[in-house]
């Protein structure tokens, strides 16, 4: 990776490592009890930091090795990153609560540049459920939208599924590194979107490569806040009352963007949250038409 321009709010100021970089991202996330709040906390007292601010040039260059020795025993031979206050890191990302500092990416990185919805929800959703979202996800390639989901089981394959049926672009935010898939039945899917679209991560490879996975399991409610950040909307198509889909929900919220439930989840009577989000700001779409107009409203 060549040198890239540093950038605060104006010029270039320095140029900056990204190989050193990502080692130094690494090194931060394998101190102990580092979390995205910890770490954002860290960047917020330096707002112009870059992460080789806060680890030696030892431990970075050490971490950078062990990253690619894994990426390369995964087959990944090519792949980006973007950090805050270089290149194109985009700025809406800062809407997050505790918005991270570097990002990994296979594909087309321009995609975020064009106009993107998420299309989300359940994991274990309803027949009903899976074709509502394919069926939003063509609606929205038809008016020239980027499809955005998590690749998760369920509603988030199906949006992924309906925006390629229907020739548009989609974009998968993910809550593992690079080199690894969950679920692994969506292995042949992840590569077509990395190949042919993009992939997204925030994880950092070595802290997920070493500890289990059920701590690896709270990667992906911050992977739902980084969607919704990148994202003009998020569209919720099915949940259960404990989904982790509600956490894209409240991100939504607090970030400002617009925030689609599906009317059918308001006649569910085993749901609470429809109705709570809805007194919060969150608006309950009968139609695809109702939807748009609302959108472009």
């Amino acid at each position: 990776m060549s040198l890239i321009a540093r950038k605060v709010d104006g010029p270039a100021v320095a140029p900056i490592s990204p190989g050193r970089e990502i080692g130094a991202y690494e090194a931060m996330w394998l101190e102990p009890g580092a979390t995205f709040k910890t770490i954002a906390d860290r960047f917020a007292v330096d707002p112009t930091a870059m992460p080789s601010d806060f680890v030696s040039p030892g431990q970075a260059t050490d971490c950078l090795r062990q990253v690619r020795e894994r990426f390369a025993a995964a087959g990944i031979k090519q792949y980006g990153i973007r950090i805050n206050h270089a290149g194109e890191y985009p700025r809406k990302l800062r809407d997050a609560r505790h918005p991270v500092e570097l990002l990994y990416y296979r594909g087309n990185w321009e995609l975020t540049e064009t106009r993107c919805v998420a299309v989300v929800g359940s994991r274990e959703p309803s027949e009903d459920g899976a074709d509502l979202a394919r069926q939003i996800a063509h609606g929205l390639v038809k008016h020239d939208i980027t499809v955005v989901s998590g690749l998760a089981k369920g509603i988030d394959t199906a949006a992924h599924l309906g925006a390629m049926e229907a020739g548009g672009r989609t974009i998968a935010v993910v809550g593992t590194p690079l080199g690894a898939v969950y679920p692994r039945e969506n292995e042949l899917l992840q590569e077509r979107i990395a190949r042919d679209f993009l992939l997204i991560t925030q994880v950092p490879a070595l802290r997920y490569a070493k500890q289990n996975p059920n701590q690896n399991r709270l990667f992906f409610p911050e992977r739902n806040v980084t969607m919704s950040a990148l994202t003009e909307a998020t569209i919720i198509v099915e949940a259960g009352e404990t989904s982790g889909t509600l956490i894209q929900a409240r991100a939504a919220l607090h970030q400002k963007r617009k925030l689609f439930i599906l009317d059918s989840a308001f006649r569910r009577p085993d749901l609470t949250w429809p109705t709570r989000f809805e007194k919060q700001g969150a608006i309950r779409v009968r139609s695809f038409k109702e939807l748009m107009t609302h959108l472009d409203g």
